[in-house]
């Protein structure tokens, strides 16, 4: 599993592009890849946990132009071994 991490700012271009995301993010978690999904409480920024290797989550990336919208930045794709919960193994 793969925690990513984003950071928003104010640019509009990133509520525009939102929806196409969202469409997207409903599509992955429909497929099993994306476990899930949200911003955070003020708006700063996003957590996504998807399901997949370091390639699946690169290609997730390359695919959808949200994360190389102006207003959204990548701050952190990590590697996540959990062990309690739904996603635990």
């Amino acid at each position: 599993m793969f925690l990513l991490e984003l950071k928003f700012n104010d640019d509009s271009r990133r509520i525009e592009a939102r929806p196409a995301h969202r469409a997207r993010l409903q599509q992955l978690y429909a497929e099993g890849r994306l476990v899930m999904a949200g911003p955070w409480a003020d708006d700063s920024g996003a957590a996504l946990v998807f399901d997949t290797d370091r390639a699946g989550v690169e290609q997730i990336l390359a695919d959808d132009p949200y994360y190389a919208t102006p207003g959204v930045e990548v701050v952190s794709v990590r590697a996540w071994n959990p062990f309690l919960g739904s996603g635990g193994r």
